[in-house]
């Protein structure tokens, strides 16, 4: 069985983009890491900053107990995500509390400038997680750099509104129910994401988002993934060969 992190900006980000495939692969008896690089403090125009932070981590941890994942956030300040070198020591250290063999990453292009960030230093966090003289923290340093995927962006497009296309999907389909439950967890999102997005329902929001991507697969419901191959991060397909089944080609 293998070790798989997903890593992201906000809590509710990964329940958005890739709940049902980390669902999929709990189902299966991988051990999954869950991670996010702030706590999402300014998602409320109802509470504070810390009692924000305190809602959204709980929800956050609620939500990867559904598939026995752990939880864990590295307190950069939302909307304050940057690829500096405090920041970069803060996400090696979330990486290296991982320990896994995979980690799925937000896509270096989306709309939010957090996401975008958070790719970056996740990024650059996997090649120094196994450098033992980068020091950061109680963590041990890594074995080797960890497999490296990216998440799809919110909406499947760029800020440009340019399509983003995944190298392979996952046929969510026996995650999906999970998935939704993952993100109901996050209840305070619901009047936030109305106010700030426009959107009534963040359920069907995300319900039909995972069936925009699955008709691209030629699936009922599906999340995307791209994989990170450049020097010297890993090329061999482990995450894909984990999906079995549910792994779907482009």
């Amino acid at each position: 069985m293998a070790t798989v992190l997903a890593v992201h900006a906000h809590p509710d980000d990964i329940e958005h983009l890739a709940a049902g495939s980390l669902a999929v692969l709990a189902a299966k008896g991988h051990a999954i890491r869950i991670a996010t690089l702030t706590a999402g403090e300014c998602g409320s125009a109802q509470t504070d900053l810390a009692a924000t932070a305190r809602i959204r981590k709980a929800e956050a941890a609620a939500a990867a107990a559904l598939i026995g994942a752990e939880y864990a956030c590295a307190d950069l300040p939302d909307l304050g995500v940057f690829n500096d070198d405090a920041s970069r020591r803060a996400v090696t250290e979330l990486i290296r509390w991982g320990r896994a063999e995979v980690v799925i990453a937000a896509s270096p292009a989306d709309y939010h400038p957090d996401h975008e960030a958070a790719s970056q230093l996740t990024r650059d966090a996997c090649f120094a997680a196994s450098v033992p003289n980068y020091r950061t923290g109680p963590a041990a340093a890594l074995e080797a750099i960890p497999h490296l995927y990216f998440m799809d962006p919110i909406g499947g497009r760029d800020r440009q509104g340019n399509r983003i296309v995944p190298d392979f999907g996952v046929d969510i389909a026996e995650g999906f129910a999970m998935k939704r439950q993952m993100l109901a967890c996050h209840a305070s999102q619901a009047a936030w994401v109305a106010r700030q997005h426009g959107i009534a329902d963040h359920l069907g929001s995300m319900e039909r988002w995972s069936r925009r991507r699955g008709r691209d697969f030629g699936r009922e419901l599906g999340e995307g993934f791209r994989q990170y191959r450049h020097e010297p991060y890993p090329k061999t397909p482990l995450l894909q060969d984990l999906f079995g089944e549910a792994l779907v080609t482009v």
